[in-house]
């Protein structure tokens, strides 16, 4: 079998269109459609089923890619970084939500050296879990960190670490709304209130609502920006309340600078997955790597 073949078959798995495979691999959408066609007239069976977008991979396309891809990403790594057995360096492309990367994980990976001395080079890239998890699957990635859960067998997740929730404000809007106020009431003592977040559907707001108040936010984003440090420079500077990691704005309670409205009993959570292509554990860079920042997470708090 033709591994170039194989190699745009993996392609079009994981990026789930002709047309997204053909821009990764340099090719024109009509090359990748013969190739797919080629390879599937050799096994006998097709391997996608075409929709109006995109292709949802058969049974058999499925199993031939959990089979096929770790291997070929063993051969990329190997066209990579040569058979040099003096080769020190390996590069690990990573990619996460901005704070958390920038706060967390890359502190702990660039002190990463193996048992061998060897040292890892890093790249890094920033977005959502959505974008994290398609550029894994793409294969522009080699880890993950994300908040959602992928599905299927592509992609294979493990828990990291849990990150608690705080409702906090600005020392003025803090003691405007008061914690017994907030007790006895709930979520209408905040209702007129500004609030700052990442993006207009309040994700991190409704997520504490729903979870603190059992209930939906009445309020409006007065400020968006899509950074969590961001928004808690505007949340200390009065521009609004705001839900926010306990890790990111741990020092800025310490020091006053924001005030935390609520502690209630059972504090929001959200679960941090470290995420890779299934199979690509095999490369030592990427195992040391997620064992590294599994060991770190364990001391995070």
């Amino acid at each position: 079998m033709d591994l170039a073949l194989l190699r745009t078959f993996v392609t079009v798995h994981r990026a789930g269109s002709f047309t997204r495979a053909a821009a990764l691999l340099g090719l024109s959408q009509p090359a990748v459609t013969s190739q797919i066609r080629t390879l599937e007239r050799q096994l006998g069976r097709p391997l996608f089923l075409r929709q109006a977008r995109g292709v949802t991979p058969t049974t058999i396309g499925d199993e031939l890619a959990h089979k096929a891809a770790p291997h070929l990403d063993a051969l990329v790594e190997i066209a990579e970084t040569g058979v040099d057995e003096d080769s020190t360096v390996r590069t690990l492309h990573l990619a996460g939500p901005p704070e958390f990367t920038a706060e967390r994980a890359l502190p702990a990976l660039t002190t990463l050296t193996g048992d061998d001395g060897r040292r890892f080079a890093l790249r890094t890239s920033f977005g959502t879990a959505e974008e994290a998890l398609e550029g894994l699957a793409a294969g522009h990635h080699d880890l993950a960190i994300s908040t959602a859960q992928p599905r299927g067998g592509l992609l294979t997740a493990t828990p990291l670490c849990d990150e608690e929730h705080v409702l906090v404000a600005g020392p003025g809007l803090a003691a405007r709304v008061g914690p017994g106020k907030l007790r006895r009431r709930g979520a209408p003592a905040l209702e007129g209130l500004p609030v700052v977040e990442v993006h207009e559907s309040l994700p991190l707001v409704a997520r504490y609502w729903a979870a603190v108040f059992d209930s939906r936010p009445a309020a409006s984003a007065a400020v968006v920006v899509p950074d969590l440090r961001a928004v808690l420079a505007c949340a200390a500077a009065g521009a609004g309340l705001a839900v926010l990691p306990r890790y990111l704005c741990a020092e800025a309670l310490a020091r006053g600078e924001v005030a935390a409205l609520l502690e209630p009993p059972v504090p929001p959570l959200r679960t941090y997955f470290l995420v890779v292509r299934t199979g690509t554990l095999a490369m030592p860079h990427i195992a040391r790597a997620h064992e590294w920042l599994l060991r770190a997470a364990a001391d995070w708090s």
